[in-house]
């Protein structure tokens, strides 16, 4: 008899992804998702006929429910993005950090040990820098220098802008807003979990997930989403500070890819132990490549550099995933170039509410 996977969040752009893959692979899939209308289309549900529990992460019966026969748990339901302002502090620990701890509770109790958690690059805050004496941790940038346009990081050091570097699973997590904060503490459930329930966690850090079923035109969609909204209405991609920020895009079908190897190395992995693996690339890219990309396929106005800035964002974050290659055995499948052309003209999920 197949194994019996539960995709919290089933029903989202990545978590749809990981359920097709998984039904594909074999899995007997179970799927929980509180189709939130802020986030859904009106009468969005999972495909492929999957057993489904429309619930709330902290309804702590119907996630008891959800998790009563599973093998392993592939938990991506999350309030994600920047968010608006901190009015949205309340709801980003109560969907990531209390949902993830009824979700643990469960598990505890039904005696499910093996756990795959989207965690995210956010936990790291700004990436790796150095300077000309060596590694540093980047302080905080200030709005001051974000004002006058001075957007890299500054040493303290030395005064110089700072040579960011890839980092690795290993590197110090400095969370830098609400979000990130949130997926901290998730990060540091799971742990506590694996210690107390002998359970095997994997924390896959994603980095920036992009292509076909992105959400679109909400506050917390991503900025691939947000550039080509832009170019279909016909206006100009609007890039923050000077387009220069590094990021890491990584396609929706090789993080899915991801996940199932996770699930796989969880039925192996020693108990009591929560591996941190980057989920990216290995392509270091620009936000302003990224709205060029997208301007080139879809033949619309070029992007505007804006040179506005918010505070809670960080200037370079890109990864070394050398840990999931060498041991999950995963390898990126699909390039930067013919993933955007891909996304260019993909269906985006509808919007929300809608």
């Amino acid at each position: 008899m197949s194994e019996v996977l539960l995709v919290t969040g089933g029903a989202g752009f990545i978590g749809s992804r990981i359920v097709a893959q998984a039904s594909a692979a074999g899995w007997r899939v179970r799927v929980l998702d509180s189709l939130r209308t802020d986030v859904h289309p009106a009468g969005a549900k999972p495909g492929g006929g999957v057993e489904f529990v429309h619930a709330d992460m902290t309804d702590a019966a119907a996630v008891a429910r959800a998790v009563h026969g599973v093998d392993v748990v592939c938990h991506q339901a999350a309030k994600v993005g920047l968010g608006v302002d901190l009015d949205d502090a309340a709801d980003y620990v109560r969907s990531n950090d209390l949902g993830t701890a009824v979700l643990l509770s469960a598990m505890a109790r039904a005696g499910v040990v093996r756990l795959v958690l989207a965690s995210s690059m956010v936990v790291y805050g700004e990436g790796r820098y150095r300077d000309e004496l060596g590694e540093i941790a980047a302080p905080p940038r200030a709005a001051a220098d974000l004002a006058a346009g001075r957007f890299d990081p500054l040493s303290p050091r030395t005064g110089a802008p700072l040579v960011p570097e890839l980092i690795d699973e290993n590197a110090p997590l400095d969370p830098r807003n609400v979000y990130a904060a949130s997926k901290v503490a998730q990060e540091h459930l799971v742990r506590a979990w694996a210690r107390e329930t002998g359970g095997r966690g994997a924390l896959l850090r994603y980095h920036n997930v992009y292509g076909p079923g992105m959400p679109q035109a909400t506050p917390y969609a991503g900025v691939a989403s947000i550039f080509r909204s832009a170019l279909e209405a016909g206006q100009a991609p609007a890039v923050l500070e000077d387009g220069r920020q590094r990021r890491d895009f990584v396609h929706v079908t090789d993080v899915a890819a991801a996940n199932l190897a996770a699930l796989e190395w969880t039925a192996t992995a020693p108990a009591g132990s929560a591996r941190a693996f980057n989920v990216a690339s290995g392509e270091v890219r620009t936000i302003g490549e990224l709205a060029d990309a997208l301007a080139d396929a879809i033949g619309g106005p070029r992007p505007v550099i804006t040179g506005g800035y918010r505070l809670g964002d960080v200037r370079h974050v890109t990864a070394s995933a050398q840990r999931l290659r060498d041991e999950l055995g995963w390898r990126p499948q699909v390039g930067f170039r013919d993933g955007v052309r891909e996304f260019a003209h993909a269906a985006l999920r509808p919007r929300a509410g809608s």
